[in-house]
């Protein structure tokens, strides 16, 4: 017999006779989560231009990044960037890279810029640069963290090193590897993955150029026992000084990318097609979200979600009537997570009535996706409304629905 649980949300002034407990897995915004199946619900998560992007500070940061290397827990680490968000709307495996990782921070501004218009509260940038920067502090912490190189041009990972450990801080550089300029293949060799792994470092630092560098963390992800891993650019230039970084105010303007053609003119024809895709999708997404969001908040309208949920030994269906929105988040969580710990193939959403679904909804789907895929279990999308399939369209979620919709 399957089981229906019926969970309607309420406006604010509202009473219903329902669970006033506080729930256990709510967290703060500052809150580390602790291990288990659920962390990634518990994220507080915006799905911008179709990346899962965290709304989170720097100190967050740094407290999680303490806690993965205290418990050896694997944590991987993506800083979204432009470049990242043009590579990950044509290359399905870069964007796989980004929706399975453990924290994705907003890199550049004009993945701020973006967030600011539609209205989400990524307020600030959290660059990989500047992360690896406060690690390095000496007043970060009692235990240094010991890092592991990997990657960049002939020489630069251990001049990096060298300057890492020529001076007191938060990081020491326990061994640096030049792989050279091979393929993601040739650099996944047992014996270059027996050596990182053996270092026992806390942190792996790659600098492979971004898609190889993602496509290289997604395909060891596994074999990897360095538990902190992510991709950080140019931060090995600027370590080892081969390359110099932008000043504060040039960076706070959003001027970046011109200081890093003066230091690296070749830079020049990414930069000027990442600008182009950028024009593209404010024209095209940006725009029409920031419209949307608008009018919505404009509009007087119903604003209740009633999650229906059906069950039965091998899957669960989810309905959800009504606007998928913010407001609504905690219970759409609980729901998802009674549905994960159940342990079904498959999880089913119906989105027949769902009239309206905001980003940061569509972030908590992209978090169960995640869920779902750790399970080696089967997420579907059926009987999906026309103003929620806009609205996946818009927020660059369709691939949700082209590959993983059922009929």
């Amino acid at each position: 017999m399957s089981l229906v649980e019926t969970i309607p949300v309420l406006r604010r002034g509202q009473m219903a006779a329902v669970d006033t407990q506080p729930c256990e897995h709510a967290q703060d915004f500052g809150a580390v989560p602790s291990a288990g199946p659920a962390d990634d619900l518990a994220r507080n998560v915006y799905c911008v231009l179709g990346m899962p992007i965290d709304a989170i500070d720097m100190a967050t940061v740094l407290r999680r990044i303490e806690a993965a290397a205290i418990s050896r827990a694997p944590f991987l680490i993506s800083t979204l960037n432009l470049n990242f968000l043009v590579n990950s709307r044509s290359d399905p495996q870069f964007r796989e890279s980004l929706l399975d990782s453990d924290l994705c921070s907003a890199d550049g501004m004009p993945i701020v810029w973006i967030a600011r218009l539609i209205g989400l509260p990524i307020k600030e940038r959290v660059s990989g640069s500047d992360i690896f920067e406060a690690l390095k502090a000496p007043d970060r912490c009692a235990r240094r963290l010991r890092v592991f190189l990997f990657g960049g041009a002939p020489g630069v990972a251990a001049a990096a090193a060298s300057t890492l450990n020529g001076m007191p801080g938060g990081l020491s550089c326990v061994e640096s590897v030049d792989p050279g300029f091979g393929t993601v293949e040739e650099m996944s060799r047992n014996d270059i993955l027996a050596t990182i792994n053996a270092s026992e470092a806390d942190f792996l630092a790659v600098s492979l150029g971004a898609k190889k560098g993602q496509l290289w963390l997604l395909r060891n992800h596994e074999r990897l026992r360095i538990p902190v891993r992510a991709h950080l650019g140019a931060v090995m230039n600027f370590q080892a000084g081969s390359v110099k970084r932008a000043p504060p105010s040039v960076r706070a303007c959003g001027l970046e990318w011109l200081w890093r053609i003066k230091e690296e003119p070749y830079l020049w024809r990414r930069y000027w097609n990442d600008g182009c895709v950028l024009l593209r999708l404010l024209l095209t997404r940006v725009l029409p979200l920031a419209t949307a969001t608008l009018w919505h908040r404009l509009v007087p309208r119903v604003q209740d979600l009633l999650i229906e949920t059906t069950q039965n030994s091998e899957s669960a269906m989810i309905r959800l009537c009504g606007v998928a929105t913010e407001p609504h988040i905690q219970k759409a969580i609980s729901c998802f997570r009674d549905a994960l710990i159940a342990s079904r193939q498959c999880i089913i959403i119906d989105l027949s009535d769902t009239r309206v679904m905001d980003p940061r909804f569509l972030g908590l789907l992209l978090m169960l996706r995640k869920q779902v895929k750790k399970q080696q279990a089967h997420l579907k999308f059926v009987r999906v409304s026309r103003q929620a399939e806009r609205m996946f369209r818009l927020n660059g979620a369709g691939f949700l629905l082209a590959s993983e919709r059922s009929v």
